[in-house]
């Protein structure tokens, strides 16, 4: 099999794009113990027992795309619409809030000397006094970020979050609606890492990142823990629906945390035997992973990473991502802003019988590879992907940018769910 294969992408503007694979990839790898160490069932069903009795909590919609998979020429095509979750627009509402939690859980335990207080005594106020000397912080593309302004308020804690240049001011007002102190930074979304990093430890305060780096990587556990809750209800859905496993499942990258936890959670649910071929997508202008798999090892990608997906706009991977994800990635492919917006505007507007969706500029991501390597014979036979193919894809989220969504698609959200008319 060839490490690389080029394709003209025939959904938005004709780019190029490219499909690198995993040449350490084996199918039939059982969960291995350095794997196991960052993400297994017991922290799990902490976590899902934490999180799934939370106000507000609910199952997230899985949509069957029937008439979306037959024009790719699929089996059939499922997409996890994580753009309700708890109000706060993405997936990250189950990461960053949890983490909060978890760490103010140990805070109040380490100062008291008594055991990890319940999340009722939290929530009560009873520890205010040692919450609002605790302050949390992170580096954020917008998502991340909301959800730990929200476990922060939620939880009573403060809260300081640091955006960089290229981050909207509609993602920055979000963020600021839940409490929380937004600091603009120069640079990239890497830079803006180390800034949040360099300025906790001079404060005193707690970073809480869904990216791991030398040193830091207890944290970005609690966050990937929290994340496989999306998966394991994919799974639970279509097994309440009578259907089998995915063959397939694309994943947007950024850091890598969310296909980590996404691959992780399945591998370990189905087993070796019947694990699904995991797919990366990344954005053209910051394709960290799929410059990783490319020379087996991680490997940061240099520039503004300026791309209208905001939320994987990445140079560099999380560590912690890498070792679960790297033995059970099989490739990953290039996908462009056009594509994204092309996507987008798909699913707004679909043909057939399928379901309007909102779907923000970065949870279609692994969507558009998904077609775009379908329509490619040569690359769609190079992963398996074929008549009998049924996929599995996360809407990471909705209209997290409302005025960007409106400008991308020519409609609010609103007019595309079909709540006042356009």
């Amino acid at each position: 099999m060839t490490d690389t294969i080029k394709f003209t992408n025939t959904l938005g503007n004709g780019a190029a794009s490219e499909l690198v694979f995993n040449r350490d990839y084996a199918l039939d790898a059982e969960y291995a113990p350095e794997q196991e160490a960052v993400l297994n069932d017991a922290n799990f069903a902490v976590a899902r027992e934490t999180i799934t009795a939370w106000p507000g909590y609910a199952r997230t919609p899985l949509h069957a795309l029937p008439d979306m998979a037959r024009n790719a020429g699929l089996a059939s095509l499922h997409y996890k619409d994580e753009g309700g979750r708890f109000g706060l627009g993405s997936f990250k509402a189950l990461g960053g809030a949890y983490a909060v939690l978890r760490l103010i859980m140990s805070e109040i335990s380490n100062r008291t000397g008594a055991p990890e207080p319940s999340v009722d005594e939290i929530l009560k106020g009873t520890y205010g006094d040692i919450l609002s000397e605790i302050t949390v912080c992170c580096a954020t593309d917008g998502n991340h970020g909301r959800s730990v302004a929200w476990g922060a308020q939620t939880f009573g804690c403060q809260c300081v979050i640091f955006i960089h240049a290229t981050v909207s001011e509609g993602r920055k007002t979000a963020i600021e609606s839940f409490g929380a102190q937004v600091r603009r930074t120069s640079g990239n979304y890497d830079e803006s890492v180390r800034e949040a990093d360099e300025t906790a430890r001079n404060e005193g305060w707690f970073v809480v990142s869904d990216t791991s780096y030398e040193g830091y990587t207890e944290i970005p556990k609690n966050v990937m823990q929290g994340y496989e809750i999306m998966a394991a209800e994919a799974a639970d859905q279509l097994e309440d629906d009578g259907l089998e496993p995915p063959t397939h499942v694309f994943l947007q990258t950024g850091v890598g945390g969310a296909a980590a936890a996404v691959a992780a959670l399945l591998r370990r649910r189905y087993g070796a035997a019947k694990a699904p071929k995991i797919i990366l997508a990344d954005p053209d202008k910051s394709a960290c992973w799929l410059e990783s798999l490319r020379h087996g090892t991680p490997t940061a990608v240099e520039g503004d990473l300026d791309t209208v997906m905001a939320g994987l706009a990445c140079g560099e991977i999380s560590l912690l991502a890498w070792d679960v994800l790297k033995p059970l990635a099989f490739a990953a492919v290039s996908v462009t802003d056009a594509d994204a917006v092309t996507v987008m505007r798909r699913l707004a507007s679909p043909m057939g019988g399928d379901p309007a969706i909102v779907a923000g500029e970065s949870a279609v991501a692994g969507l558009a590879v998904c077609l775009a390597v379908a329509a490619q014979p040569d690359a769609a036979q190079a992963i398996g992907l074929s008549s009998n193919s049924r996929v599995l894809v996360f809407g990471s989220e909705g209209d997290s940018d409302p005025e960007l969504y409106q400008q991308l698609v020519g409609r609010t959200a609103a007019e595309v769910r079909g709540e006042v008319t356009a």
